[in-house]
């Protein structure tokens, strides 16, 4: 069975190795826009070795940012910063991947290493999150997400089809949707942040909808050469993690009809209250049985560090690719020395053709 280190090929796109540049949010731009920081960081990624890096949470509406510092794709003056980010990805060797999002209520924080709290409504730099419900994600929040109306909910629907079309024209060949970590789309799945009592709330399938919509009009747009993904988050820890691990699957089922190639398995986090059991692999088990159970390629992160395991789940057929977040943040050449450790003499995947050579020449 191919390993960590060997391509992978979706519709037109084929990667390197089975390494994936997690999306990893930088909290570093001013109105949405690309600047050194980010040119430098995903070059970074790229050169240190990834088959696929995958830009942060990238905004499709000013309203839809974590933070001010969110990188932004709701305007025509986004594009081109993000394609020369896209640029230096695919000249380094990689594909250039982005995830697309709306943050939801969780939307208009302080970074996190400034206390990541909503900023109050009082500050001149405050603006007004939106959700499904009038739910605030923390009970102390200073104020209540403004619940959507239906036009509210087409006009989303559309910043996401229109954000899709300026990446496309930015040159990224990989698309993901965040449906997770309790922002927009994941609020609409979750029972405990959608009250609505219209066709987007109340059973699965309502609660869905929002999801189902979205993809099926991004997919109209996005090449049907290219891969179209989503993160979901498939557990609800205080909702149970079967129960919602059953739902999660229900709702990809129907997101594979309509036009999904491949979801990257995250969590819910739909609520301030929930306890994660952090550790090693955390996703792994779960992700293979999406894999099993719903015929949907996969890809996970949550603390996989170690070169052995991640080679391990691509073999056993439990990954088809293997995301990893800080892992490259504190070494983004771990592709380099993972191909060491497992004793696997393949620079060219992952490395740039001027590091091959030097470390092939390179006698310790």
């Amino acid at each position: 069975m191919p390993g960590l280190l060997d391509p992978y090929t979706l519709k037109d796109v084929t990667l390197r190795n089975r390494i994936v540049a997690s999306p990893m949010c930088q909290y570093m731009a001013q109105d949405g826009l690309v600047n050194d920081w980010h040119q430098t960081h995903y070059t970074t990624l790229a050169k240190g070795g990834a088959g696929l890096v995958i830009l942060e949470a990238t905004a499709v509406s000013a309203e839809g940012r974590i933070t001010a510092g969110d990188l932004g794709i709701w305007k025509d003056e986004h594009i081109s910063g993000l394609s020369s980010v896209a640029q230096a990805i695919t000249s380094a060797g990689a594909i250039a991947g982005i995830q697309l999002g709306h943050a939801g209520r969780k939307a208009g924080c302080t970074p996190p290493w400034q206390g990541g709290a909503p900023i109050p409504a009082s500050d001149p730099q405050a603006w007004q999150p939106i959700a499904p419900s009038e739910l605030p994600f923390m009970p102390e929040a200073p104020h209540l997400p403004q619940a959507m109306a239906l036009a509210d909910i087409h006009r989303v629907q559309q910043d996401f089809v229109q954000a899709a079309l300026r990446a496309r024209a930015a040159g990224f060949e990989w698309l993901e949707l965040h449906f997770a970590h309790g922002f927009l789309a994941q609020n609409f799945l979750a029972a405990r942040s959608n009250t609505r009592d219209d066709a987007y709330g109340g059973t699965l399938q309502a609660r869905a909808r929002f999801l189902l919509e979205t993809v099926a009009a991004v997919r109209k747009v996005w090449p049907a050469s290219l891969p179209l993904t989503v993160r979901l988050g498939v557990l609800e820890y205080a909702a149970g993690e079967e129960a919602s691990l059953a739902e999660a699957m229900q709702v990809l089922r129907w997101l594979k009809e309509v036009g999904l190639d491949f979801v990257d398995v995250g969590l819910s986090l739909a609520t301030a209250a929930e306890q994660v059991p952090w550790a090693p692999n955390l996703m792994v088990p779960y992700a293979a049985r999406i894999r099993r159970e719903c015929g949907i390629p996969v890809g996970t992160s949550w603390s996989i560090t170690q070169a052995r395991d991640a080679d391990a789940f691509v073999r056993d057929e439990k990954l088809d690719l293997v995301f990893l977040a800080r892992t490259l943040l504190a070494n983004p050449h771990w592709p380099y020395q993972a191909a060491r450790a497992l004793g696997i003499d393949a620079p060219a995947s992952v490395l740039p053709t001027p590091y091959a050579y030097w470390l092939a020449t390179w006698q310790p």
